[in-house]
């Protein structure tokens, strides 16, 4: 896959996008993560992620698709512009 967006990589075996984000505390992750939770409803595409502290990681993937799909590459995208 060529479009991989900025800051993504693509995890071992091509099956998702994968990027952590580290933000100055508790409260900033939870903001972002709250950005792109509004902005996922709004697509009805959701990434899954983690988050401990001052993390978030994010894994996207398109279950029913088996991989990473253009869905994916958008909403990668769209999550570092909310970044």
């Amino acid at each position: 896959m060529s479009d991989i967006p900025d800051g993504w990589s693509l995890e071992e075996g091509g099956k998702a996008l994968t990027r952590s984000f580290r933000f100055k505390d508790f409260s900033e992750a939870f903001a972002f993560l709250t950005r792109v939770g509004m902005h996922a409803e709004k697509v009805n595409h959701h990434p899954e992620f983690t988050n401990v502290w001052n993390r978030v990681d994010f894994r996207l993937t398109s279950h029913d698709s088996g991989g990473v799909t253009q869905r994916d590459v958008k909403l990668a995208e769209a999550i570092n512009r909310l970044g």
